[in-house]
């Protein structure tokens, strides 16, 4: 069976999609799970597919999505960067309408490391004059 993969990260969160040309077209399955099953509100259900419904292929493919780490939002996000590379490979002349909807720039923001010294990344200790 023909597909087309692509890699998704966002904070600790890393989804492999496969874009499968045949089969249950329209369907999209995460972790072997529905995504309204695996994805608890439509905020994250949208966030994940909104490349698929602005390219207006939503119905062309099955979606197969492994994802891991991080929680709800980073996995949505992941999922998203995900299938806008998928859609690349599938059609290079997409590119336009991807990058104009943002879907091809990888989120750089992870958390901050904690710094010596303080209780958090930044958060001091509280200051005492005497």
């Amino acid at each position: 069976m023909a597909y087309y993969e692509g890699v998704g990260r966002r904070k600790a969160a890393t989804a492999r999609v496969r874009l499968y040309t045949e089969g249950r077209k329209g369907t999209v399955v995460v972790n072997e799970r529905a995504i309204e099953a695996y994805f608890p509100g439509p905020e994250e259900i949208h966030t994940a597919v909104e490349p698929l419904q602005v390219t207006g292929l939503a119905g062309n493919f099955f979606v197969s999505v492994h994802v891991q780490g991080g929680g709800i939002s980073g996995q949505a996000g992941a999922v998203r960067l995900g299938i806008a590379r998928a859609l690349l490979k599938s059609d290079p002349e997409l590119r336009p309408t991807l990058r104009q909807g943002g879907f091809l720039t990888r989120d750089p923001r992870v958390k901050e490391r904690k710094k010596p010294g303080l209780k958090r990344a930044r958060k001091a200790p509280q200051y005492t004059k005497r």
